[in-house]
């Protein structure tokens, strides 16, 4: 079974979502996992936007990138520049993959306008994973 990690900065809100979608379109034939370089608790916005999807990461908790150093990955995942540019050598042949998504944590407004910030970014990490388990997995 393929191994696949997410990082963010915070693993509070892009990975988080990121890891649910990937365990959304793998149907469970991929060990996913979701890590930050800095993590923080799970954004409450980024649980209602994936429940407004149909996918419940409320779950799902904030982890730091050190406890997983020594499992051999697939593929590590970068969703962030932050995360890249720290994100810690894997001695492994894990394909490394960045795209860089805006960070939802940063809306402003209300909360339905910072609701709408997140589905947006939640939209976007949909159509990148849902590539991505079409041509990887």
């Amino acid at each position: 079974m393929k191994k696949v990690l997410i990082l963010c900065t915070g693993n509070s809100c892009r990975s988080q979502m990121a890891e649910g979608w990937l365990r959304y379109f793998s149907k469970d034939t991929v060990n996913v996992y979701s890590a930050g370089t800095h993590p923080e608790e799970i954004n409450p916005l980024a649980i209602e936007a994936m429940k407004e999807a149909g996918v419940d990461i409320s779950h799902h908790t904030s982890n730091k990138i050190d406890n997983y150093m020594e499992i051999n990955f697939d593929f590590v995942i970068t969703v962030c520049d932050n995360a890249r540019e720290r994100c810690p050598y894997f001695p492994n042949t894990a394909t490394k993959l960045h795209r860089s998504f805006p960070d939802p944590a940063n809306a402003t407004g209300t909360d339905s306008d910072q609701l709408k910030v997140y589905i947006e970014v939640r939209d976007q990490l949909k159509e990148y994973f849902k590539k991505f388990s079409e041509e990887h997995l």
